[in-house]
């Protein structure tokens, strides 16, 4: 019976530190793609469109050869928002957006990170240098409650 006892006692510990080493509300990965280069199609790309609202890791990386990108997370007021461009600057007008942080200045073949909280809603992640949403560097994430 003393073993047994014991048994249960280690197998009981074991248990115990497995799920201490356990976060239990785990942060969302998203992996990010940016792909393409001056002069031809560009993308973001996500490895899933829809995540659970809690905290959340972006993981950035840049594909191109030669090209450098950035990606910015905004959270839209609703699924069909109009995004405001500057059509004289190609590029994106931030000021009336809700930036949530953003990685920035990737070199060809780098790999950034961005640590954030999502609550439920669409987001939005789009590359905003100059020309780069226009080619088509962007991609939108459902947040579920």
């Amino acid at each position: 019976m003393l073993r047994f006892t014991r048994m249960l006692a280690v197998n009981a510990a074991a248990i115990a530190l497995a799920l201490s080493a356990t976060p239990l509300l785990a942060a969302n990965t998203i992996h990010v793609t940016a792909t393409g280069e001056g002069g031809g199609s560009m993308a973001l790309k996500l490895d899933q469109t829809s995540v659970a609202a809690g905290p959340a890791t972006f993981v950035v990386h840049n594909d191109a050869m030669s090209e450098e990108h950035e990606v910015i997370l905004v959270k839209l007021q609703s699924s069909d928002q109009k995004i405001p461009l500057v059509a004289s600057k190609h590029r994106v007008d931030e000021k009336d957006l809700e930036s949530l942080g953003e990685v920035e200045d990737l070199k060809p073949g780098a790999d950034g990170k961005l640590d954030t909280d999502l609550a439920a809603g669409t987001y939005l992640l789009f590359c905003n240098l100059k020309g780069h949403y226009e080619a088509g560097m962007a991609a939108k994430l459902t947040v579920t409650p």
